[in-house]
């Protein structure tokens, strides 16, 4: 007797995944509001993140296959975007975005 499969066989996917209000490909998009501002907030699975990313909030890499979160402020545009780690998003009120401010030090 064979094993029972548990998924659906290659021909039965669907071309339109069906999708919630605010998600794309990326992931659940979200509004918060922190100082004063409103921000935009991406979840981030671990099979969306393809690069290396610096979070400015620990200051500590993000490696690729990692879930983490994407912001950006909602008036600035999808370029000021910065990757958090979930865990540093959430304390952003605890700790503030090290950033380095010497002449050799990368922009983050």
């Amino acid at each position: 007797m064979s094993p029972r499969r548990n998924r659906p066989r290659g021909g039965e996917r669907s071309e339109n995944p069906v999708r919630l209000p605010g998600q794309d490909r990326y992931g659940l998009e979200s509004t918060e509001s922190w100082r004063d501002e409103e921000w935009i907030v991406r979840q981030v699975g671990g099979g969306a993140a393809v690069k290396h990313y610096r979070c400015p909030g620990c200051d500590q890499e993000i490696p690729p296959g990692m879930p983490h979160v994407v912001v950006w402020q909602r008036q600035a545009g999808v370029d000021d975007r910065r990757h958090w780690h979930k865990a540093c998003w959430s304390a952003r009120d605890r700790r503030g975005a090290r950033l380095h401010k010497s002449r050799q030090a990368p922009r983050y």
